[in-house]
């Protein structure tokens, strides 16, 4: 028993000096009870595609390239830049002309990051660029994520609110000096001289009623589409690669078979009635050309205008460009 009093004392001093050189070494109570717990935790990715520091398996990977910068030329010094947002625990990146991204900002080992759209073309209504389309984003279910830009006057560049009026379907709107002049976003000076003189006479085509308002719609449409501001639609193109008119399409079989009967009455009645005349007849081919006009195909468009050619205030003809320099 005096064996064990005399090395007690001993024993605490040599944990004592344990505890002392543990804690020098970075080693604290609380350490070693949690030794078993520690893991490395990075810090979650909120560059996106624009971080070149990361490994290119890391990066966003975007389903296409953006399309080509257009409409108003003073717009294009965005492009190449970068503007964020914070709510919530998100970042919102948008690259004018480029894409726009979401980053999950948690310290989460799979916080999310991703692709809301790529830029893809402008809406366009009553004469102005009313928005920026951003398709083709990270697939959201069965369809893609896409995002509607809208511009508005403010005393900075920067990115102001962002919701999701639909699933996978998001709206920003984006502030800048650039749009607030009365005539910013008008499209009709953006237009080169050979646009606008196409322009002109689809006015004048529909005032003189050559045309009906649908007819202008599709006219108008492939203006914007040549001058890039508009994507031309591809779908029906592959499908139906000469131009033909398509077939008539029936609900049922019975309805089918019930419009062939009536038209082949209709047919065996003329040729009677031709022959009753002494009347030749020959199969022709049917014309596919356009009268008035000598358009490429397109696909139907929401109005941009109602009238003659747009007034002379609407057109931009005020030196615009000089108010951006």
């Amino acid at each position: 028993m005096e064996l064990g009093v005399r090395q007690g004392p001993r024993q605490v001093v040599l944990l004592l000096l344990r505890l002392v050189l543990l804690r020098q070494l970075g080693w604290g109570p609380h350490s070693l009870a949690n030794a078993g717990k520690m893991k490395i935790v990075e810090e979650p990715n909120t560059f996106g595609v624009n971080n070149p520091f990361l490994p290119q398996t890391s990066r966003l990977q975007a389903k296409r390239n953006p399309s080509a910068v257009s409409g108003p030329a003073h717009l294009f010094r965005l492009s190449g830049k970068c503007f964020s947002l914070v709510e919530s625990t998100y970042k919102y990146e948008f690259c004018p002309f480029y894409n726009v991204t979401q980053h999950e900002q948690t310290f989460r080992w799979n916080a999310y990051s991703g692709i809301l759209g790529i830029w893809d073309e402008w809406e366009i209504f009553n004469n102005t660029f009313t928005g920026m389309w951003m398709r083709d984003g990270d697939s959201c279910g069965s369809k893609n994520r896409q995002t509607k830009v809208d511009l508005a006057c403010g005393k900075s560049n920067k990115l102001a609110r962002v919701s999701e009026p639909s699933t996978c379907v998001y709206s920003l709107t984006f502030e800048t000096p650039l749009v607030c002049h009365p005539h910013a976003l008008l499209v009709y000076p953006t237009l080169v001289e050979a646009l606008q003189q196409k322009w002109d006479k689809t006015e004048q085509s529909l005032a003189d009623e050559l045309i009906t308002p649908q007819g202008y719609d599709k006219l108008l449409k492939e203006v914007f589409e040549e001058a890039g501001y508009l994507k031309a639609p591809t779908e029906n193109k592959a499908a139906n690669p000469e131009g033909e008119a398509k077939s008539s399409v029936f609900e049922t079989l019975e309805k089918c078979n019930k419009e062939y009967e009536e038209l082949s009455k209709e047919v065996k009645r003329l040729k009677n009635l031709l022959t009753q005349n002494h009347i030749s007849y020959t199969k022709q081919k049917e014309s596919t050309s356009i009268e008035h006009f000598d358009y490429k195909k397109s696909a139907t468009s929401s109005p941009v205008w109602s009238s003659t050619r747009p007034p002379k205030h609407l057109r931009g003809d005020t030196g615009l460009q000089n108010d951006f320099l």
